[in-house]
């Protein structure tokens, strides 16, 4: 995996460009998501994901939309494995965000 935060900043990128899933560790946790936007919200960087695997809170499903702070991802790959891009127009706003980076279209 990769950890400093440049590299994760280009990981993430590629991965949105490109609609790979990608492998991160959050919190101590693996995941496996799809990136779908990458920007600032609340003024901080985070990243918005359709989570494939991981964890899940209390009466959370494993599997769904999560959004991540940018500085608890402690390293990020992009997979070779691919996905169809957007999830439709009814998931394309789900935040208001200050600055968008990246967004899969």
């Amino acid at each position: 995996m990769v950890d400093d935060s440049s590299s994760i900043a280009q990981q993430i990128r590629f991965a949105i460009a490109n609609r790979r899933l990608v492998e991160l560790r959050y919190a101590g946790v693996a995941r496996v998501a799809e990136p779908h936007d990458y920007g600032m919200l609340n003024r901080r960087e985070r990243l918005l994901v359709h989570q494939h695997r991981g964890p899940a809170r209390p009466g959370q499903a494993s599997i769904g939309w999560r959004l991540l702070d940018i500085s608890k991802i402690e390293g990020l790959t992009a997979l070779e494995d691919t996905f169809s891009g957007s999830r439709g127009r009814a998931h394309r706003h789900h935040h208001q965000w200050e600055i968008i980076y990246a967004r899969v279209e």
